[in-house]
């Protein structure tokens, strides 16, 4: 008769798989736009969360104002020859500045993820201000 092989159960892998914590998402969620009043009504008392939602509300005033900036602009040059001329050249720096305040939104998101409190160039002096 054949000998009946003992199988023993395949083990998970010894190496621990990081899971994100309550913290760590709050820190994410401070840094997408207006979703940065969840951590910073619901996590007050969480400093490392706290610190992150300030400079994400900094971020979001600051996308506000780029906007508004924006739609005055169009308004202003839409009807004149010239205003497409300059309407097309500050189209190019609005779209810069976007293009900055997402960068330093994925720093901020970088950050949260690596642990670390790390003011966001520009826009951290402004958060130690913040006091909701």
């Amino acid at each position: 008769m054949e000998e009946e092989k003992q199988q023993t159960p395949a083990t998970p892998a010894t190496a621990e798989t990081k899971k994100p914590n309550d913290n760590m998402i709050m820190g994410i969620i401070s840094y997408l736009s207006f979703l940065c009043f969840i951590p910073l009504f619901t996590k007050k008392d969480n400093e490392f969360v706290y610190f992150h939602a300030k400079q994400g509300l900094v971020l979001f005033i600051l996308e506000i104002i780029v906007y508004v900036l924006s739609r005055i602009l169009v308004g202003i040059f839409i009807g004149s020859l010239t205003g497409w001329t300059l309407l097309s050249v500050f189209s190019v720096i609005i779209n810069l500045l976007n293009l900055g305040l997402l960068v330093l939104s994925i720093i901020g998101i970088i950050n949260v993820v690596q642990n670390q409190k790390k003011e966001l160039p520009l826009v951290g002096k402004f958060a130690h201000k913040i006091k909701i």
